[in-house]
Order: C-alpha cells, then sequence, then structure tokens
C-alpha cells in the first residue's frame, strides 16, 4: 500500500477517536475532538497531492479516498445532530446526496469502471470540513468560558447561528455536487 492509500486509511481509523472526543464529555473534549478532526481533515489535503505529485494515483484511492471523506464528515454531522449542534434536515440532505452518488459509483464499478471525485465534490468536501472546523472551535471557545476564561456575552446565540448557517451552505454545495455528479455520469444509470 502506497503513502496516499496510507493516508487515506489513517482518516477512517482516525474517525471512532475523533467521535469518542466529540460525544464524551470531559474538559475541553471539543478541542480534542477538532485536534483529531483538522488531522484527518490534513491527511485528505495530502493524500490527494501526493499520489498526483508522485504518479501513485489508484483504483483502491479513487475509490477509498471519497469512501473516508463521507465517513469522516458523516460521522460529524451525526454526532453534532446528538449534541444539537445540527438540523437533522440538513444531514438527511447530505445522506441523500451521498447515496445517491456512491450508488452511481457502484454501477460504474460493476462496469469495471472507477470513477473519481470532480472539483465539486472536491468544493463539497471543503466546505463540510471547513463548516464543521468553525463549530468545532467556537464549541471549543464556549468550553474556555465555562473554565472561567472571560468572552464577550451572548456567544451562544452568535456561535449557534453562525454553525447553523455554516452547515447549511456546505449543504447546498453536497445538493450542487451531487446534481452535477449524476448529470456527469447519468449513462451509467440510464438504460441502453
Amino acid at each position: 500500500m502506497n503513502l496516499p492509500n496510507k493516508l487515506t486509511v489513517a482518516r477512517i481509523l482516525l474517525v471512532p477517536f475523533f467521535t469518542a472526543a466529540l460525544l464524551i464529555d470531559f474538559p475541553l473534549h471539543h478541542l480534542a475532538a477538532l485536534a483529531l478532526f483538522a488531522l484527518a481533515s490534513i491527511t485528505d489535503l495530502f493524500d490527494g497531492k501526493i499520489a498526483r505529485k508522485k504518479g501513485l494515483v489508484t483504483d483502491f484511492g479513487k475509490f477509498a479516498d471519497p469512501l473516508a471523506d463521507k465517513i469522516l464528515v458523516i460521522s460529524a454531522l451525526l454526532c453534532f445532530v446528538q449534541c444539537g449542534l445540527c438540523d437533522c434536515v440538513a444531514v438527511i440532505v447530505v445522506l441523500f446526496r451521498e447515496f445517491t452518488v456512491t450508488s452511481i459509483r457502484l454501477v460504474a464499478a460493476s462496469q469495471g469502471k472507477v470513477i473519481a471525485a470532480n472539483i465539486w465534490g472536491k468544493v463539497k468536501t471543503v466546505t463540510q470540513m471547513v463548516a464543521i472546523i468553525c463549530i468545532l472551535a467556537m464549541q471549543t471557545l464556549l468550553d474556555l468560558s465555562k473554565l472561567g476564561v472571560p468572552l464577550p456575552c451572548c456567544l451562544d446565540n452568535i456561535f449557534c447561528i453562525a454553525g447553523e448557517a455554516l452547515i447549511w451552505i456546505s449543504t447546498f454545495f453536497a445538493v450542487l455536487s451531487g446534481i452535477v455528479y449524476v448529470v456527469q455520469n447519468r449513462h451509467f444509470i440510464s438504460e441502453k
């Protein structure tokens, strides 16, 4: 297994540790979750760059990289729903998009084709990761205020609105990228 693929697998392996840090209430658990999520997100940046630069692009990487992204992001969003940080409707929309895209990938794979992620899928992933990182950073600041660090009042409300806006912006890009993906790959699902 080459280095980019090892980074992809590492991203998947970080997910249980990230979700545990997010869901288990201990001092500054949001900071721990933020660090783990950021580390996992960085592996996404480097696996693709290394694969393209060194000519290490593989069919496994084309399939596993977007799958690792989905596992990481969906895990975060589901945890956010449980923690009251995200509207479940946004997660349902994202899940619908992911199941649709994955179904098309599976049909293509059954025909011996591997579909790599397009630019819109990458924009979707970046907006999701940025939204999640920002929400975790805001929650970390709120954790600090609970520990006695003086912060401006009304941050709860501001962070709640900002977090919801970030989730819905990333959801918009999920829908847009899903539509583009279906249109570009409709020949895999159209009848012959």
